[in-house]
């Protein structure tokens, strides 16, 4: 995992701690102008963060990006995917052409028309697959940039999110889990435009990540193709708020600024201990609190007593039968980034 952030177990739950920050022998930001041009590579390592998508009312369009990482190396050689054992997913997701790294990789080659080499795939997980924290926007955005390395492909960043956007069919997850922090994203029938919003360095989040996993397609189909004005008023409304709010750090509108109409409400029903989740992180002390994407997490903003939210949600879901855990996490203020190269 990349340094300044590690988890601990502490009283059952996971807490925050620093460590030194990890040695490589090369790194470098996509943003800058030198992450565009490799020369001849035969294996890239690349790190990506976990990323909430939505934060109640900004549906599809506002996402945050975590210390949580996935580590992805790609070197040429005969094709093969492995998980590593004690990463998260090795028993849940595909050892082959499936995996979504793959399709990353794949994507970065075909759009500098180079023909895709036979390559090796190795994924140490930390961001837990189907819980709601971008998983599939981790793998995406790792394969893009891994893929632009090795194609010697010279992509943008603004290129690497498109082509990811269109990939997972809107930017909430992928858009932070590239570029860090919290973003806006939208699109305007010609183009993805990606916005960021200031994170306050004071901020951190608590989830509760339950042993549940939630299919995100089967999740969107239960969302009405209708809603009524009102709903449609309430969000739009909130989801300023929380732009507002995020800007100003008014910690104090959160609360409000990240309820929703439009997803939550029905995605409540397959989950539903999420208002008694919500509710528990609110009581501990957290100023917001809402499903994590699809979820089935949940995540609450916080600036102080993170143990004790954590332990509320931990709490409301012992009571609710849902097992799991608890983290505490910081927001990620820099996105996918290469680490290492040969």
């Amino acid at each position: 995992m990349p340094g300044g952030i590690i988890l601990a177990r502490l009283r059952g739950a996971y807490v925050v701690l620093q460590r030194p920050a990890l040695r490589v022998p090369f790194r470098i930001d996509l943003a800058s102008s030198d992450a565009r041009g490799w020369t001849h590579v035969d294996r890239v390592t690349v790190f990506s963060p976990a990323t909430t998508a939505n934060m109640g009312p900004g549906f599809d369009c506002i996402g945050m990006a975590f210390e949580m990482w996935n580590e992805l190396t790609v070197e040429r050689g005969d094709f093969h995917v492995t998980i590593e054992g004690e990463g998260e997913g090795a028993a849940e997701l595909p050892e082959d052409s499936r995996n979504l790294v793959v399709t990353g990789v794949e994507a970065a080659f075909r759009a500098v028309e180079k023909e895709l080499p036979p390559l090796r795939y190795t994924c140490k997980n930390e961001v837990p697959h189907g819980r709601g924290l971008g998983s599939s926007s981790a793998a995406i955005a790792a394969g893009l940039i891994a893929g632009s390395a090795l194609a010697d492909a010279k992509l943008s960043i603004e290129q690497i999110v498109s082509l990811a956007a269109d990939l997972e069919g809107h930017p909430d997850n992928v858009a932070p889990a590239i570029y860090g922090g919290c973003t806006i994203g939208v699109h305007d029938g010609g183009q993805w435009i990606i916005n960021s919003v200031p994170v306050p360095d004071d901020l951190s989040a608590v989830v509760f990540i339950p042993d549940l996993l939630t299919n995100t397609h089967e999740s969107r189909a239960r969302l009405p193709e209708r809603i009524p004005r009102s709903d449609a008023v309430y969000n739009i409304g909130r989801a300023a708020l929380l732009v507002s709010a995020m800007h100003n750090s008014r910690f104090d509108l959160l609360k409000q600024a990240t309820q929703d109409r439009l997803h939550q409400p029905l995605r409540g029903q397959a989950f539903p201990a999420l208002n008694r989740l919500i509710e528990a992180a609110l009581s501990g002390g957290a100023h917001g609190a809402f499903l994590s994407g699809a979820g089935p997490t949940v995540m609450a903003l916080t600036t102080g007593k993170e143990v004790t939210v954590s332990y509320e949600m931990a709490e409301a879901a012992r009571l609710s039968q849902v097992p799991g855990k608890p983290a505490i996490l910081k927001p990620a203020m820099r996105g996918t980034y290469v680490a290492e190269t040969a």
